[in-house]
């Protein structure tokens, strides 16, 4: 007498630059239930960040671990003595960063990510082992020198390092779209805009419930920009130049120079502030601070670069971007120490200050009609937090129509239809 193997858990994980989501295919597979977590803050998504630092277990030393809000009070506990890592996702198609050193460990990217994984899945009740998977990717990978094909490799192996048999990858809008198909009931060609933190990308998909084949894919495009980019222009343009972007400094009494430019570059990159916040960096601002044509502006940035406090602007920064969703303008408020900062943006100085990135995401989505042979788009799927920037929305209403547009479970979507091609492999 034989006994079968239970069943695999059937899953879609959409793994973001900003939150990540894993959702259960059913057994009917047509209603994919998010799952919640416990980290901190029960939701259906989890922030996507991993804080490490040791601990004693008895007489051994350890390396103790943290995810989602988690990560962040643990990190906030003891900021000397921890490393909170973010926006892992971003690395995964840079061939510069393969491995770092923490806490006298070699640790691979993957290793990085498989950990945030495996913790992932302990807080939504499961193991990687008794899963079979469907995870999304981007169309194109975030970062200038990106290599895609190298993106989906460390990608696959960060889920096999955790500990799941080998993963299904389709690009993200692709789950997107096999969310929006359950609302169709004739055929169509639908353009899906995914928007995340670090890419948006865009599919061209022909959908007909008729047939047995159900969801052809036509093209795609992609680009790195989304909504962390849109964060970096609020910074580039209302923050730093009350930080002293502006101010020029002296050495040895010689001819001013500016202050250096990529402290507020990284400053507009919330997943670079820990980075920033090295004896180095500090000391650096310290210096120039002295001579500095604006001198308590230089030490408001080391200050909040030295106290952990830029994360708090990223939070005021993030939401004075969604105020202008809904309204023609919005004040920028943010205080620490002695800074304070009252700015007010109207949504006109905010759409001057993305208009290149516009461009590129409007040349993707002409990418994407191109590879497809330019059909004609029936309907229009936006999702993604993005999506509600109506300089964004604009992109699409110009081209197709607003009557064509709809959109969505924002953040979930993607994770809910990577479930639903999972289970439809699971049916076949």
């Amino acid at each position: 007498m034989t006994t079968s193997s239970p069943k695999p858990v059937r899953l879609g994980i959409d793994f973001g630059t900003s939150n990540s989501v894993i959702v259960l295919a059913t057994e009917d597979g047509a209603h994919p239930i998010p799952l919640r977590f416990e980290t901190g803050e029960e939701r259906d998504t989890c922030r996507t960040l991993l804080c490490l630092w040791q601990d004693t277990e008895g007489c051994r030393r350890i390396m103790a671990e943290a995810i989602g809000q988690d990560a962040i009070e643990a990190y906030l506990d003891d900021p000397s003595e921890s490393r909170l890592i973010m926006s892992m996702k971003s690395y995964l198609a840079q061939a510069s960063f393969q491995e770092t050193r923490l806490f006298g460990k070699t640790m691979r990217l993957e290793d990085l990510i498989a950990r945030f994984l495996r913790i992932l899945m302990d807080k939504a009740g499961y193991t990687p082992e008794q899963t079979s998977v469907t995870i999304g990717r981007p169309v194109r990978f975030a970062g200038e020198r990106a290599n895609d094909a190298l993106g989906i490799t460390r990608l696959e192996n960060s889920f096999m390092t955790a500990g799941f048999p080998k993963p299904r990858i389709v690009p993200e809008p692709e789950g997107a779209g096999w969310r929006f198909m359950q609302r169709l009931d004739r055929p169509a060609t639908v353009l899906v805009g995914d928007f995340g933190g670090g890419t948006s990308d865009f599919s061209i998909m022909r959908f007909d419930p008729t047939q047995e084949q159900r969801v052809q894919t036509l093209g795609h495009s992609g680009v790195g920009i989304a909504g962390d980019q849109f964060d970096a222009r609020i910074i580039e343009h209302a923050v730093a130049p009350a930080l002293g972007r502006n101010a020029t400094y002296k050495v040895m009494g010689g001819a001013p120079l500016p202050v250096p430019p990529e402290w507020f570059l990284d400053l507009g990159r919330w997943h670079r502030l820990s980075m920033m916040r090295t004896p180095h960096t500090l000391r650096a601002i310290e210096d120039v601070a002295k001579t500095s044509s604006a001198p308590e502006a230089l030490r408001h940035l080391y200050r909040l670069i030295d106290d952990q406090a830029a994360q708090g602007l990223h939070r005021a920064v993030s939401e004075a971007k969604a105020a202008l969703s809904h309204a023609e303008q919005t004040t920028l408020s943010f205080s620490h120490g002695q800074f304070t900062l009252n700015e007010t943006i109207t949504r006109d100085d905010f759409e001057r200050w993305i208009t290149t990135d516009l461009t590129r995401m409007d040349d993707a989505i002409q990418t994407a009609l191109t590879e497809a042979g330019n059909p004609v788009i029936d309907r229009v799927f936006l999702t993604g937090g993005t999506s509600f920037v109506p300089a964004v929305r604009a992109l699409f209403t110009r081209r197709f129509g607003e009557d064509k547009i709809d959109s969505g479970s924002e953040f979930v979507s993607v994770a809910e239809g990577l479930a639903l091609i999972e289970a439809s492999h699971a049916a076949a």
